[in-house]
């Protein structure tokens, strides 16, 4: 019968004490990282797992970090989750991920499931939560960090951008080009909120510059999609050459709209201009280009990880916030 390997053996196989065994497992930069890579190699040889849960007891340090996404499949999002892995491994922590499908109250589900794990600090995207969800967290004491927004009422630090000003730029661009008659294709109202606060720029940036009242044109619940960008402008058939643009709230959407309107026989940029948003890749390769605006999702993610480790070391006793802002990037659909 096979015995479990314990930290004392590896100890004894490298010729070291137990708790510098220890602390080269726990990646502690007081051990050497060439020490660190030799006891790692023989805690592998001799099949020997690390018990990071009595370490969390010992500490009370989890060794996790906690993060909310609206989706595991938009791209922009999975940047940010990239560069977060990324850097907090540098730091030797792990995420624990949980996604919210656009939707507060399962937001809320997952932050009292997340909390009973103890994490180091909390990443929660956006910035509009239930009132439960603010207690729970109020009532920890925990770094708190909200990312791709810049709310107005934030739990404690931020790291984002305006969804609604990166509108105006768009809007800008549009009107110089002769675009009058705007039509905003996004998610029905009351789960996206970053979709709604685009809606919103555009609306107010259209009437700032006096242009006529924006049209809205429904592409179904959020999260949506290429399909449904498609089916939008589908179900709205040719009448949608009575407008100038369409503005989407993504670029997703908006190569779903490019599709449909291609199909129809009309003419981008010519009959109907088309915008979207995220600067995805869908928007480099499509054909043609899709005129949208790079939020910077990347960016974002390491942002964050520098201000954890920020207050980590001690270095930030202050609510920060940090706008990454946005840029407008031309294509060929405007």
């Amino acid at each position: 019968m096979s015995t479990r390997v314990t930290m004392r053996d590896v100890a004894e196989a490298v010729g070291m004490s137990p708790m510098t065994v220890s602390r080269a497992l726990r990646e502690d930069r007081t051990v050497s990282a060439k020490t660190r890579a030799r006891v790692r190699q023989i805690a592998d040889e001799l099949g020997y797992v690390y018990d990071s849960t009595a370490q969390a007891f010992r500490t009370q340090k989890s060794g996790f970090v906690a993060v909310t996404l609206p989706s595991i499949n938009n791209a922009n999002f999975a940047e940010t989750f990239r560069a977060l892995t990324n850097g907090l491994g540098e730091m030797s922590l792990q995420l624990l991920l949980g996604s919210t499908n656009y939707r507060v109250a399962r937001e809320e589900e997952l932050v009292r499931q997340l909390l009973t794990r103890n994490p180091e600090a909390l990443i929660l995207t956006g910035g509009h939560h239930t009132d439960a969800t603010r207690s729970l967290i109020q009532g920890r004491g925990l770094p708190v960090i909200e990312m791709w927004d810049l709310p107005a009422d934030p739990l404690g630090h931020v790291v984002g951008f305006s969804n609604g000003d990166a509108m105006a730029p768009i809007v800008d661009h549009l009107a110089r080009t002769g675009r009058r008659k705007l039509a905003f294709v996004g998610a029905s109202e009351g789960a996206d909120m970053r979709g709604a606060a685009r809606r919103a720029g555009v609306v107010a940036a259209a009437r700032a510059r006096g242009l006529p009242e924006v049209a809205m044109i429904d592409a179904g619940p959020a999260p949506v999609s290429m399909r449904h960008g498609a089916a939008a402008i589908e179900a709205v058939g040719r009448d949608v050459a009575r407008y100038d643009a369409l503005v989407c709230v993504s670029d997703p959407v908006a190569f779903g709209c490019l599709s449909a309107v291609q199909r129809m026989g009309l003419r981008v940029p010519g009959d109907l201009a088309i915008t979207g948003f995220g600067h995805f890749e869908v928007a480099k390769v499509s054909h043609p280009r899709i005129t949208t605006v790079n939020v910077q999702a990347e960016d974002i993610g390491r942002q964050v990880v520098t201000l954890l480790q920020g207050i980590f070391d001690g270095e930030v006793d202050t609510a920060m916030r940090v706008d990454v802002g946005s840029e407008l990037v031309v294509g060929e659909t405007s």
